[in-house]
């Protein structure tokens, strides 16, 4: 099992992507993805939409999220949404190993 977390950040000029080339930039994001548990954690950019950045962000299972949200870090990458003034949504998701019924689709 996996937990996914997509978390849209959206912002004003740019600054949501500013906001994940800070994130990139400093450090951060490298850090996060050391954490033990993490399992990625990956920024893109929707082509039709420059003033939102997509994050995924996937763990090993809730405890390790847990431990990330209690993390020293969760405080300075709150400090960088303010810095940007962005506002967020966000999707969870848990993967398993159901097989997917519509693999016939899914090209390898």
């Amino acid at each position: 099992m996996s937990i996914v977390m997509n978390l849209y950040y959206f912002g004003k000029n740019g600054s949501a992507r500013a906001f994940a080339d800070e994130m990139e930039n400093s450090g951060l994001a490298d850090q996060i993805r050391a954490e033990e548990g993490n399992e990625r954690y990956e920024y893109f950019y929707p082509k039709n939409d420059p003033e939102t950045v997509l994050l995924i962000d996937s763990w090993r299972d809730q405890a390790a999220l847990d431990f990330h949200h209690e993390s020293p870090m969760m405080d300075r990458i709150a400090e960088l949404r303010e810095k940007y003034d962005l506002h967020m949504s966000a999707e969870r998701y848990i993967s398993g190993n159901a097989p997917i019924s519509d693999s016939r689709y899914v090209r390898s």
